[in-house]
């Protein structure tokens, strides 16, 4: 019934006089209509500076080949992903998400350019290299060649308020240079209580393949990068998320400089202030911060904090949730410093306390696997030799030499006969291994259906874990 009745209405305008057309033309505007119009060429305005900064990123990578039996028996193939990325520096270094671009065989960036003056963008592709990616934050760093290439900057993301006009660029299903626009719907979401990660949410529409890509404010600058969305259908519902732009730039920043993230710690271990605990334990207040623990022999111990200490704020930022001092450490690196004032008893006090290197954190060891060289597909892992880098990550190991599991593909997870990340083998059937390679070539001289068992130590003890090859 809709056709018909729009179908009509073009007739009627199509057959409307030209002196009719005139007249329409000249009216002037309506003061609604006219910022409608302003809105509408700020919006093209944005959309053909923005443009040529915003990548589509091609990936190719080992995937599962289906569900069921063939995805435990390990069988997989080679498939083809698409998601987003932003360029951020004129010599090519390009921020996407880390997920996009993760066991990566080979990485492409298509990017917007135009030949000749006067003509239309048109998608060129070049060969990227994987700069570094850091997991847990989500965010990884592409380089392609090139000099002067339009560049986008990071927004202050602090300064973000829930309400603001916001727009996401990217390739969602693949359709590259997509732009939709919509709301910051809050500015600190977060998502898992135990994770200090927090998210800028949105309703721009958001869709598989805006991955990576940025959100953007009026005035072209990045607010966050686009990473997930929460949908029952699989679409946009209007429910999307961005790593907050200072976030972002700092995982940025370090994954050029080093190549990967050091995140560090002050050994403290703070909980939430509910009325029960505060008049159980005689506090001036009902909310807020309190240590219950202080790492003996850690940063905050040496500095002088104490279990019953009441954070008020780091370095001048008032700590009202534990979340708040979660992502104030979580943004920190290794060797910086806190200023911390706290309250004990009615006394005000201020400490400063160093950041220290995180130990023992085997998500770390992703960060050493190139997928390649590190499967063991026998075994369902991704694996590094022990050496200083690992030693550094792991520390206090029994033997100075064997094999550290980096990761469990998901798509080799049913041939895994019970490792984890952190794992160190020492030994295949009472044979001593002291490289990957020695691993590879252990497990290869086994016969199908053989029972291949491994001495390996986990969280500083020696355990047994059998296999049965297939």
């Amino acid at each position: 019934m809709m056709r018909p009745v729009v179908c009509g209405v073009l007739a009627m305008v199509l057959a409307a006089s030209p002196e009719m057309a005139q007249t329409r033309a000249k009216a002037p505007l309506s003061a609604p209509a006219k910022s409608l119009a302003d809105y509408s060429e700020a919006m093209e305005n944005l959309a053909e500076a923005a443009s040529p900064a915003v990548v589509q990123i091609l990936v190719q990578r080992v995937a599962p080949v289906g569900q069921g039996d063939s995805q435990r028996m390990g069988f997989v193939s080679e498939q083809e992903a698409t998601g987003s990325g932003v360029i951020v520096d004129p010599a090519g270094y390009i921020v996407t998400n880390a997920h996009v671009v993760q066991n990566a065989r080979r990485i492409e960036v298509k990017v917007l350019r135009m030949d000749e003056k006067g003509q239309a963008p048109h998608g060129h592709v070049l060969p990227a290299k994987l700069v570094g990616l850091d997991r847990q934050v989500d965010i990884a760093v592409l380089k392609i060649e090139g000099t002067n290439l339009p560049t986008l900057s990071f927004l202050n993301s602090d300064t973000l308020r829930q309400g603001r006009l916001v727009m996401a660029l990217g390739s969602p299903l693949g359709l590259q240079n997509t732009l939709t626009h919509g709301v910051v719907s809050a500015t600190l979401r977060q998502l898992k209580p135990e994770s200090p990660m927090v998210y800028i949410q949105t309703d721009a529409p958001i869709n598989p393949g805006n991955s990576g890509g940025p959100l953007l404010d009026i005035e072209g600058k990045i607010v966050g990068i686009n990473t997930m969305i929460y949908s029952e259908s699989g679409g946009n519902e209007g429910i999307g998320f961005a790593i907050p732009a200072n976030l972002a730039k700092d995982v940025y920043q370090k994954l050029r400089k080093d190549g990967r993230v050091r995140r560090g710690a002050i050994g403290v271990l703070p909980e939430a202030i509910t009325p029960a605990l505060a008049s159980g334990l005689g506090l001036d207040r009902d909310s807020g911060v309190i240590l219950s623990d202080v790492a003996p022999h850690g940063a905050a111990d040496a500095a002088g904090l104490q279990p019953g200490d009441v954070l008020i704020s780091i370095d001048g930022k008032p700590i009202r949730e534990v979340r708040d001092l979660a992502l104030t450490v979580f943004q920190r690196s290794p060797g910086d410093e806190l200023k911390i004032v706290f309250q004990r008893g009615k006394e005000e006090m201020t400490k400063t306390v160093a950041v220290l290197e995180r130990k023992n954190e085997p998500s770390l060891l992703a960060d050493q696997a190139s997928y390649e060289a590190a499967l063991v597909r026998e075994l369902g892992i991704l694996a590094v030799t022990v050496d200083e880098k690992v030693t550094a990550i792991l520390t206090d190991l029994r033997r100075l030499s064997g094999v550290a599991v980096a990761a469990v593909p998901a798509e080799y997870a049913g041939l895994n006969p019970g490792l984890v990340a952190g794992d160190v083998i020492y030994e295949v059937n009472t044979k001593a291994i002291a490289s990957l390679d020695e691993l590879k070539a252990a497990v290869k001289e086994q016969k199908k259906s053989d029972a291949v068992v491994l001495l390996v130590e986990r969280m500083g003890q020696l355990i047994y874990v059998t296999a049965t090859l297939e």
